[in-house]
């Protein structure tokens, strides 16, 4: 008997989510909070989802998965991952994926933006053409497939993963670089193939009705009932909060502005969308306002930082009126890129309970 409760319990954890390459990730630390998720969970909210990596972890345990993100690119991938129960790219899509499109006339956007700064005009050219198909393919769990692996492949193609930069084609034709990072020059197309299968092989039914969203989380929160626990990981305000400005390009290619301005080097998209946290003159109000909104769900794990703004000793002050709070601690032993994990640093964990 206690077997078969333990096949049950761990059946979905013969899916492995496909490695993201994303500035403060959890997938490294899902053993750690892990320890901290408590029993009787049925229900489970990831309100700054980010590479999905929590979410799908909650999915595996076999919670009713919600998940949410500011970006739509990063929405593409829940809606891919974790809202998708059994629908995969077959060789018909592919194939149809990465023909000629009948609508390549309207779709220009990287190559009239981006050649030259992270692309060659090509690669520019097939990113648009593949664009133009995604919206072909039948329903929107393959269209969002097609999102996700396709940009995954354009951060394999960038050194360092992130569009935050103006070095892409410089390391591109830097042979030392290139010796180590072969990506660098491959084509996207390739990429693209190499890549998609670990999406198709990570998709699964948990019998859950699981639910991807695109909102501000301080909008969506009031939409929703019957939450067991929410995972909070903000944007680690002071400490590489700027998403949009990191990732940029892959919003742009998912939601094919027409009506932005673009920026700078690294022709960043304007306006940008208001989050509320990743600026300190917002950021203490959008934290009350969210832990307001949150006391409907019993049990909270806050993820954060001891480089970040507020300090841990303001964010357990905004949190005592709504829960008790305990503070977990891992160092950071070396430094592994974005959200203040600068060596000697601690990830924090804020453990809430009523």
């Amino acid at each position: 008997m206690l077997n078969s409760v333990l096949f049950e319990e761990y059946k979905y954890f013969n899916y492995k989510f496909p490695e993201p390459q994303y500035l403060g990730a959890k997938v490294n630390f899902l053993p750690w909070i892990a320890q901290f998720l408590p029993e009787g969970v049925y229900t489970a909210l990831d309100a700054f989802a980010g590479s999905q990596s929590v979410s799908y972890y909650f999915k595996q345990l076999g919670y009713q998965t919600i998940t949410n993100d500011l970006l739509n690119f990063n929405n593409q991938i829940g809606t891919a991952l974790i809202e998708n129960a059994n629908e995969q790219l077959d060789d018909t899509d592919i194939e149809m994926l990465l023909e000629k499109s009948p609508n390549k006339s309207d779709y220009t956007l990287m190559d009239d933006v981006f050649t030259g700064v992270f692309f060659q005009k090509d690669d520019a050219e097939f990113i648009d053409n593949f664009r133009a198909n995604i919206p072909r393919l039948k329903n929107k769990y393959k269209q969002a497939l097609a999102f996700a692996a396709m940009n995954r492949s354009l951060t394999r193609k960038i050194t360092m993963g992130h569009f935050g930069h103006t070095q892409a084609l410089v390391y591109a034709n830097n042979p030392e670089r290139v010796k180590r990072n072969r990506s660098l020059i491959r084509p996207i197309k390739e990429l693209f193939l190499e890549i998609l299968p670990q999406y198709n092989n990570a998709i699964f039914d948990n019998g859950q009705h699981n639910k991807s969203y695109n909102e501000n989380i301080l909008e969506l929160l009031p939409q929703l009932t019957n939450v067991d626990l929410v995972y909070f990981d903000p944007p680690y305000c002071n400490s590489h909060a700027d998403y949009q400005g990191f990732y940029h390009l892959l919003e742009t290619y998912t939601e094919y502005w027409r009506d932005k301005q673009f920026v700078n080097g690294i022709k960043r998209y304007e306006p940008q969308r208001f989050s509320g946290f990743d600026k300190k003159a917002n950021i203490i109000s959008s934290f009350k306002k969210l832990f307001e909104l949150s006391d409907f769900i019993p049990n909270w794990i806050v993820s954060y930082n001891n480089r970040s703004y507020p300090s841990i000793d303001t964010m357990v002050d905004l949190i005592k009126p709504y829960r008790n709070v305990r503070v977990e601690y891992k160092t950071y032993s070396s430094s592994r890129g974005g959200k203040g994990s600068v060596a000697g640093s601690s990830e924090i964990l804020l453990i809430c309970t009523k």
